[in-house]
């Protein structure tokens, strides 16, 4: 025996993984949810490690999408396209543009208006 107080972990229980359920599996545990009286639905939930959101979530991305709604998805944000970047790009220097552009009309209209009024005028 070792004098050492050191603790050996278990490797299985170093990483913790979300739980992923097949879109068979979900279909299975909504039916089974559905099943259930309103009293054991929640020892229910507690015994598969779910919660009432989940199953709203998903009886909700069901209806609106059918079977492709609960299909596992990538979690986190997409990928920007950079297509949109270059858009909001080209939106934002057009904003700045007009605004530039607008700017020189009024002052166009200005010298024209200080231009007609120091002009003067001749008396027939």
């Amino acid at each position: 025996m070792s004098d050492s107080n050191e603790v050996l972990t278990d490797p299985r229980l170093e990483k913790r993984t979300r739980w992923r359920f097949s879109v068979a599996e979900r279909k299975r545990l909504l039916a089974e949810a559905d099943g259930l009286s309103h009293g054991e639905k929640g020892s229910w939930l507690r015994r598969k490690g779910l919660y009432a959101g989940q199953l709203s979530t998903w009886r909700k991305e069901l209806a609106e999408h059918g079977e492709a709604g609960l299909a596992a998805r990538k979690p986190g944000r997409k990928a920007a396209d950079p297509r949109d970047k270059e858009i909001d790009r080209l939106k934002k220097a057009n904003a700045r543009l007009e605004k530039r552009a607008y700017v020189a009309e009024q002052l166009v209209d200005l010298q024209k208006k200080c231009f007609t009024c120091s002009r003067p005028t001749t008396a027939s």
